[in-house]
């Protein structure tokens, strides 16, 4: 059975994803992970590319580390909300989208995020509030070590080359105040295309059926099928 590294401690990540990609792989979070696990610096321009970064970091680590031989893959995600009157943001910064206005380092919580964006919007009519979720979703081999006359410069650059990325997007738009319990993030004010409830309304059966990340998952599952 392979085992998927899915890099993050977000519970709910967690469980969206294993609800897409069921129980055919044995799963690990950085919970999981002996101390010293790589913090990622979050600095690329797209989504994409911090997915990328995020595991490929990981996966090179734990490569390191391994002693057996089972396959293993790492999973990493990035995704956010882009506002179009926002002209796409908060985009990459989604997690610490407050935290940018005072300097501080680390993620704002849902509740300051969600109280900055309907700030922003203050006035913006239901017609130019559209938005879009969008999800980047990455996976790196975490390969054995490589004999030590390697070049470190070629064992990273055959990591970054055998990540695999996909991507998935759900369109929608802002509501005026949030509606909800379920969720996380900007649920509470994102309402889907076709749907009157927002993505805290829905509950995780119908969410997990439209949200970005499940579609990106989607096409991963597609991939994986080939590849096992």
């Amino acid at each position: 059975m392979t085992t998927l590294v899915i890099a993050t401690r977000n519970r709910h990540k967690v469980a969206e994803i294993r609800a897409v990609l069921g129980e055919t792989f044995r799963y690990q979070t950085l919970a999981d992970l002996l101390p010293g696990a790589p913090t990622t610096v979050e600095d690329a321009a797209t989504f994409a590319g911090n997915a990328a970064k995020k595991a490929a970091e990981l996966a090179r680590w734990l490569g390191a580390r391994r002693s057996d031989g089972e396959p293993a893959r790492v999973l990493a995600d990035d995704s956010g909300l882009e506002v179009d009157a926002l002209n796409g943001a908060p985009g990459v910064f989604s997690a610490r989208f407050a935290a940018l206005d005072s300097g501080r380092a680390g993620n704002s919580t849902d509740a300051e995020n969600n109280a900055k964006l309907l700030r922003l919007l203050l006035g913006v009519p239901p017609e130019r509030r559209t938005a879009r979720f969008r999800c980047a979703i990455a996976v790196a081999p975490v390969n054995a070590p490589r004999p030590t006359s390697s070049s470190p410069v070629c064992l990273l650059d055959e990591t970054e080359l055998e990540t695999q990325v996909f991507e998935g997007a759900c369109e929608g738009r802002i509501l005026f105040a949030p509606r909800g319990q379920n969720g996380f993030g900007y649920d509470p004010l994102f309402q889907p295309e076709g749907h009157d409830q927002t993505f805290a309304e829905l509950g995780e059966t119908v969410k997990n059926s439209l949200s970005h990340r499940a579609r990106a998952l989607a096409k991963l599952k597609t991939w994986l099928v080939d590849q096992f």
